[in-house]
Protein backbone atom coordinates (compact mmCIF):
# COMPACT_ATOMS: atom_id res chain seq x y z
CA UNK A 1 0.00 0.00 0.00
CA UNK A 2 1.89 3.15 -1.31
CA UNK A 3 1.22 6.10 -0.19
CA UNK A 4 -1.43 7.96 -2.36
CA UNK A 5 -0.83 10.95 -4.54
CA UNK A 6 -2.94 13.50 -3.43
CA UNK A 7 -3.87 17.44 -3.51
CA UNK A 8 -2.31 18.93 -0.68
CA UNK A 9 -5.11 19.70 1.79
CA UNK A 10 -6.17 23.07 2.66
CA UNK A 11 -8.21 22.90 5.56
CA UNK A 12 -7.93 26.37 6.51
CA UNK A 13 -9.12 27.88 3.20
CA UNK A 14 -13.02 27.44 3.72
CA UNK A 15 -13.01 27.65 0.52
CA UNK A 16 -12.10 23.82 0.37
CA UNK A 17 -14.10 20.87 1.73
CA UNK A 18 -11.25 18.90 3.34
CA UNK A 19 -12.73 17.29 6.57
CA UNK A 20 -16.88 17.13 4.97
CA UNK A 21 -18.60 14.87 3.48
CA UNK A 22 -20.09 14.67 0.47
CA UNK A 23 -23.87 13.27 -0.14
CA UNK A 24 -24.56 12.07 -3.35
CA UNK A 25 -28.13 14.09 -4.81
CA UNK A 26 -30.62 12.02 -6.13
CA UNK A 27 -29.95 13.16 -9.79
CA UNK A 28 -25.93 11.76 -9.46
CA UNK A 29 -25.14 11.26 -13.24
CA UNK A 30 -22.64 8.51 -12.37
CA UNK A 31 -24.16 5.32 -11.19
CA UNK A 32 -20.91 4.21 -9.29
CA UNK A 33 -21.57 7.38 -7.01
CA UNK A 34 -25.22 6.56 -6.51
CA UNK A 35 -26.02 7.22 -2.82
CA UNK A 36 -22.73 7.39 -1.97
CA UNK A 37 -21.77 9.34 1.65
CA UNK A 38 -17.54 10.24 0.76
CA UNK A 39 -15.44 11.56 2.97
CA UNK A 40 -13.56 14.42 1.45
CA UNK A 41 -9.46 13.80 2.60
CA UNK A 42 -7.93 16.60 0.63
CA UNK A 43 -8.99 19.59 -1.82
CA UNK A 44 -7.54 22.51 -2.96
CA UNK A 45 -7.00 24.02 -6.17
CA UNK A 46 -5.20 20.94 -8.07
CA UNK A 47 -8.51 19.03 -7.33
CA UNK A 48 -10.26 16.44 -4.78
CA UNK A 49 -9.52 13.39 -3.13
CA UNK A 50 -12.28 11.23 -0.95
CA UNK A 51 -13.02 8.34 0.23
CA UNK A 52 -16.57 6.57 -0.06
CA UNK A 53 -17.49 5.33 3.51
CA UNK A 54 -20.53 3.14 2.96
CA UNK A 55 -20.14 1.19 0.48
CA UNK A 56 -18.48 -2.59 1.37
CA UNK A 57 -16.79 -5.12 -1.04
CA UNK A 58 -18.88 -8.02 -0.29
CA UNK A 59 -16.67 -10.50 -1.66
CA UNK A 60 -13.55 -9.76 0.57
CA UNK A 61 -13.32 -9.62 4.82
CA UNK A 62 -10.70 -7.77 7.09
CA UNK A 63 -9.30 -11.13 7.82
CA UNK A 64 -9.11 -12.87 4.78
CA UNK A 65 -7.61 -9.54 3.73
CA UNK A 66 -4.84 -9.31 5.69
CA UNK A 67 -3.79 -13.00 5.12
CA UNK A 68 -3.76 -12.51 1.30
CA UNK A 69 -1.16 -9.45 2.32
CA UNK A 70 0.85 -11.34 4.01
CA UNK A 71 0.22 -9.15 7.27
CA UNK A 72 -0.71 -11.75 9.33
CA UNK A 73 -0.66 -15.87 8.49
CA UNK A 74 -3.55 -18.46 7.85
CA UNK A 75 -2.96 -19.81 11.37
CA UNK A 76 -3.73 -15.89 12.81
CA UNK A 77 -6.71 -16.41 11.23
CA UNK A 78 -9.19 -17.37 13.98
CA UNK A 79 -7.80 -14.82 16.52
CA UNK A 80 -7.86 -11.74 13.88
CA UNK A 81 -11.37 -12.58 13.15
CA UNK A 82 -12.08 -12.15 16.87
CA UNK A 83 -9.77 -8.78 16.69
CA UNK A 84 -10.96 -7.17 13.21
CA UNK A 85 -13.52 -9.48 12.02
CA UNK A 86 -16.11 -6.66 12.87
CA UNK A 87 -14.04 -3.95 10.44
CA UNK A 88 -15.77 -4.41 7.40
CA UNK A 89 -13.28 -3.65 3.79
CA UNK A 90 -15.40 -0.44 1.91
CA UNK A 91 -15.14 0.19 -1.99
CA UNK A 92 -13.70 3.43 -1.51
CA UNK A 93 -13.93 4.75 -4.77
CA UNK A 94 -13.51 3.63 -8.34
CA UNK A 95 -9.69 4.97 -9.00
CA UNK A 96 -6.88 2.63 -8.02
CA UNK A 97 -9.51 -0.09 -7.10
CA UNK A 98 -6.52 -2.42 -5.60
CA UNK A 99 -4.96 -0.26 -3.27
CA UNK A 100 -5.87 0.77 0.41
CA UNK A 101 -6.57 3.54 2.55
CA UNK A 102 -6.95 3.68 6.11
CA UNK A 103 -9.22 6.36 7.58
CA UNK A 104 -8.70 6.54 10.97
CA UNK A 105 -8.68 8.24 14.44
CA UNK A 106 -5.75 10.35 15.55
CA UNK A 107 -4.31 8.19 18.22
CA UNK A 108 -2.13 6.74 15.67
CA UNK A 109 0.37 8.08 13.28
CA UNK A 110 3.04 6.88 11.14
CA UNK A 111 5.73 10.01 10.73
CA UNK A 112 5.73 11.04 6.81
CA UNK A 113 2.77 8.79 5.81
CA UNK A 114 -0.16 9.59 7.91
CA UNK A 115 -1.91 12.97 6.76
CA UNK A 116 -3.90 14.24 9.63
CA UNK A 117 -7.03 16.01 7.43
CA UNK A 118 -9.77 17.17 10.58
CA UNK A 119 -11.50 16.87 13.74
CA UNK A 120 -9.38 13.88 14.83
CA UNK A 121 -9.31 11.98 11.64
CA UNK A 122 -6.42 10.31 9.54
CA UNK A 123 -5.33 8.90 6.65
CA UNK A 124 -2.77 6.55 6.14
CA UNK A 125 -2.44 4.32 3.15
CA UNK A 126 0.86 1.79 3.82
CA UNK A 127 1.07 -1.52 5.08
CA UNK A 128 2.27 -0.63 8.45
CA UNK A 129 -1.23 0.42 9.54
CA UNK A 130 -2.35 -2.92 8.62
CA UNK A 131 0.57 -5.07 11.03
CA UNK A 132 -0.25 -2.97 13.40
CA UNK A 133 -3.55 -3.51 13.53
CA UNK A 134 -3.46 -7.62 12.86
CA UNK A 135 -1.29 -6.86 15.97
CA UNK A 136 -4.10 -4.77 18.28
CA UNK A 137 -1.70 -1.66 18.25
CA UNK A 138 -3.93 -0.05 15.78
CA UNK A 139 -6.00 3.31 16.35
CA UNK A 140 -9.13 3.04 18.76
CA UNK A 141 -11.52 3.26 15.02
CA UNK A 142 -10.57 2.57 11.14
CA UNK A 143 -11.93 1.70 8.35
CA UNK A 144 -9.87 0.36 5.69
CA UNK A 145 -10.88 1.22 1.82
CA UNK A 146 -9.93 -0.28 -1.57
CA UNK A 147 -9.50 2.60 -4.01
CA UNK A 148 -11.22 6.62 -4.21
CA UNK A 149 -12.50 9.14 -5.40
CA UNK A 150 -10.72 11.88 -7.35
CA UNK A 151 -11.43 15.04 -8.83
CA UNK A 152 -9.27 16.56 -10.92
CA UNK A 153 -9.25 20.97 -10.68
CA UNK A 154 -12.11 22.14 -10.78
CA UNK A 155 -13.91 19.15 -11.07
CA UNK A 156 -15.94 18.75 -7.86
CA UNK A 157 -16.88 22.49 -7.48
CA UNK A 158 -19.05 21.59 -10.76
CA UNK A 159 -20.59 18.49 -9.72
CA UNK A 160 -21.27 20.33 -6.85
CA UNK A 161 -22.81 23.04 -8.98
CA UNK A 162 -24.87 21.14 -10.92
CA UNK A 163 -26.63 19.27 -7.69
CA UNK A 164 -24.33 16.13 -8.28
CA UNK A 165 -23.52 16.47 -4.81
CA UNK A 166 -24.65 18.25 -1.10
CA UNK A 167 -21.99 19.02 0.90
CA UNK A 168 -22.05 19.07 4.65
CA UNK A 169 -20.30 18.94 7.99
CA UNK A 170 -18.61 15.35 8.73
CA UNK A 171 -20.02 13.16 11.62
CA UNK A 172 -16.83 11.56 12.88
CA UNK A 173 -18.91 8.49 14.75
CA UNK A 174 -20.50 8.05 11.42
CA UNK A 175 -17.31 7.27 9.06
CA UNK A 176 -16.55 4.39 11.45
CA UNK A 177 -20.37 3.18 12.05
CA UNK A 178 -21.10 -0.40 11.60
CA UNK A 179 -24.15 0.44 9.86
CA UNK A 180 -22.78 1.11 6.66
CA UNK A 181 -26.39 0.95 4.73
CA UNK A 182 -28.18 3.33 7.34
CA UNK A 183 -25.10 5.86 6.62
CA UNK A 184 -26.84 7.55 3.79
CA UNK A 185 -29.64 8.31 5.32
CA UNK A 186 -28.20 8.96 8.25
CA UNK A 187 -26.05 11.61 7.07
CA UNK A 188 -28.76 13.29 5.30
CA UNK A 189 -31.13 13.84 9.06
CA UNK A 190 -27.95 14.92 10.50
CA UNK A 191 -27.74 17.92 8.86
CA UNK A 192 -31.98 18.10 9.04
CA UNK A 193 -32.65 16.38 5.65
CA UNK A 194 -35.25 14.02 5.49
CA UNK A 195 -34.25 11.55 3.11
CA UNK A 196 -37.72 10.88 1.72
CA UNK A 197 -37.88 14.59 0.69
CA UNK A 198 -35.35 15.32 -1.19
CA UNK A 199 -35.36 15.95 -4.39
CA UNK A 200 -33.82 16.29 -7.42
CA UNK A 201 -33.20 20.09 -7.46
CA UNK A 202 -32.45 20.47 -3.98
CA UNK A 203 -29.31 22.82 -3.21
CA UNK A 204 -25.93 22.72 -1.40
CA UNK A 205 -25.76 22.96 2.81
Amino acid sequence: MPRPSTPTPASSDPAYLDGQFLVAMPGMADARFARSVIYVCAHSADGAMGIIVNKPVTDLSMPDLLVQLDVAGEADAIRLRERVGHMPVLMGGPVEGKRGFVLHTDDFHIDQSTLIIDDGICLTATVEILRAIAAGDGPASAVLALGYAGWQAGQLESEIMANGWLNCPADPDLIFHADLAGKYDRALRGNGIDPAMLSVSAGRA
